[in-house]
């Protein structure tokens, strides 16, 4: 029987890949396959080699995430010999994507039941009717951007014009999102995302994930994206792991940006805010979650960050903070809790181009009995957690 105290906390890692997918010479960065990326194996070789020296030094130092089996997951991940023991595995994605909602949902027990729209790398990217509806919805005459590009580029690019203008910058990039950037004061924050909320149902249609409102501040040569960021996702097409649980009369938490991949199914309440702030959050629901309850967390900034920034230090410091913030917390908890760490895909910065990288992903388990994991596939995860938590999986 299950204990009724037992409770679950699953941590993604957002982007921390190991390498090894299967079908990565499918997926692409520029003209680039992503053979051969390895988010962690690369930023531990670069550590190494004294290659990502800035705010820090020497090899990668995360004991805890080592005790808990990471760098055995890369080497299972890569087909290397292995010979620690531990309740880790290397898991293995289905959903054809190597984005944020493919990730997710299949973590959560629903592989994606179809293809998701991208973009064309032209301009205009998008067709009339995209850039009509967003026009209709603002009260405006016309969008700026209409292209593929990185955030902070766009902002350096359309910014000055946006402030003239009053017009919203409508971007994209490889993965299936439409973002609009505007500016909090002169635009507004809450007309950028009633804007965002208006247009998703269109995006929704077509099978693009995410509509993101990218609110800014500041002036030209200073403009700074705000953390009032806000993903409107497309609703996943089946229960997953979080309705599972609730369903199941258990409560659920949500850290980060987690409620919004989900559009808040399934969840009770949600925390959001910086990673400083999310392991702050963290830490609190280690110490007060009910009895039987799932606390599902998302750190993003490996990925928005160092990732797409392609910042090899920046990525490496990143890891060694959370590897010393997770050891306190896994210390405080009860002996019938579990947690699950692991990611959602992978961003190698060492890899050409800005974009995801197709990487099988590390499943490592502090707490519960000890259990070879494996290669297992990400909705091994969902059922892990399930049913330590005695729910029933509905894996579709």
């Amino acid at each position: 029987m299950p204990d009724p105290k037992a409770r679950a906390f699953l941590v993604v890692m957002d982007s921390v890949g190991i390498g090894g997918a299967p079908d990565a010479d499918a997926y692409f960065n520029g003209d680039l396959p992503d053979v051969g990326a390895n988010t962690l194996g690369h930023i531990a070789q670069a550590c190494t080699a004294g290659r990502a020296e800035q705010g820090r030094s020497g090899p990668l130092n995360i004991p805890n995430l080592t005790r808990l089996g990471i760098f055995a997951a890369e080497a299972l991940a890569n087909d290397r010999a292995v010979d620690l023991e531990g309740s880790w595995g290397a898991a293995t994605e289905v959903s054809k994507g190597k984005d944020t909602p493919s990730g997710h949902w299949e973590l959560a027990g629903l592989p994606v039941p179809w293809d998701w729209h991208y973009f064309p790398d032209a301009t205009p990217a998008f067709p009339d009717h995209v850039t009509q509806a967003v026009c209709d919805a603002a009260g405006v005459d016309g969008i700026l951007g209409n292209c593929h590009g990185s955030g902070t580029d766009i902002l350096v690019r359309f910014g000055a014009e946006h402030l003239e203008t009053g017009f919203p910058i409508c971007y994209t990039s490889a993965d299936s999102v439409f973002q609009i950037a505007a500016h909090e004061d002169a635009f507004g924050l809450d007309r950028l995302l009633d804007l965002c909320a208006a247009v998703a149902p269109v995006l929704h249609d077509m099978k693009v994930g995410r509509v993101i409102a990218r609110p800014f501040v500041g002036t030209q040569g200073a403009f700074e994206r705000t953390g009032n960021r806000r993903d409107y996702a497309i609703m996943p097409p089946a229960p997953v792991l979080s309705n599972w649980v609730q369903n199941a009369g258990h409560h659920v938490y949500g850290i980060g940006k987690i409620g919004d991949i989900f559009t808040m199914q399934g969840f009770d309440e949600v925390r959001k805010g910086a990673d400083a702030t999310l392991m702050g959050h963290l830490s609190d629901l280690v110490a007060d979650a009910v009895d039987g309850s799932l606390t599902f967390a998302n750190f993003v900034e490996f990925d928005s960050l160092f990732g797409h920034r392609r910042d090899v230090s920046g990525y490496a410091r990143h890891l060694e903070w959370f590897d010393a913030e997770i050891g306190k917390i896994i210390a405080q908890m009860r002996p019938s809790d579990i947690m699950a760490l692991t990611a959602d895909h992978g961003n190698d910065p060492t890899w050409a181009g800005t974009d995801h990288t197709r990487e099988r992903v590390p499943v490592l388990v502090a707490g519960g009995a000890l259990q070879n994991l494996g290669h297992i596939g990400f909705v091994d995860v969902a059922k892990l957690i399930a049913t330590h938590l005695g729910v029933t999986p509905q894996i579709k």
